[in-house]
């Protein structure tokens, strides 16, 4: 019997959202999308080029890079680990007429780089969408070269 069947014979209806915030495998770190953390107990809400110019994204898509490391941080032990940022992705919460989405997201790439040096430097794409989960602004997203696992 396959799992799918298993599923349906015991009654499980697996819920939405059912995910790590990290997944650990061999050399290689995968972690879930990260939004800017609360300013004074609030949770940014809103959209680049309407609620937040392009310096303060700037800010939030660090913001959300400190979650992220802090999520490297309690994966891994240590960002000591850390080998190399491979990839970076961000999904900006834009208006339609919004274009300085590489500038936000410098706010991550920045950060990565003053943390780990040349080590920090990765590829990375970044887009616009209509809307993210619960109206934050941005949510980034990592691939991360890490010592492997024992």
């Amino acid at each position: 019997m396959s799992p799918e069947q298993r599923l349906l014979q015991l009654g499980i209806k697996l819920p939405a959202g059912n995910y790590a915030p990290a997944v650990h495998s061999g050399s290689f770190l995968f972690l879930s999308g990260k939004a800017p953390l609360p300013v004074n107990d609030v949770k940014p809400r809103g959209r680049l080029g309407k609620e937040y110019s392009a310096e303060e994204g700037y800010a939030l898509a660090r913001s959300a890079c400190m979650d992220l490391l802090a999520t490297v941080r309690n994966t891994l032990g240590s960002l000591d680990k850390v080998v190399r940022v491979l990839e970076v992705h961000g999904s900006l919460n834009t208006t339609p007429e919004f274009e300085d989405h590489a500038k936000v997201l410098d706010g991550a790439s920045d950060l990565l780089l003053e943390v780990f040096g040349p080590a920090g430097l990765h590829a990375r794409s970044v887009i616009g969408v209509a809307s993210l989960r619960n109206g934050v602004p941005l949510t980034i997203r990592a691939t991360i070269e890490c010592e492997p696992q024992d």
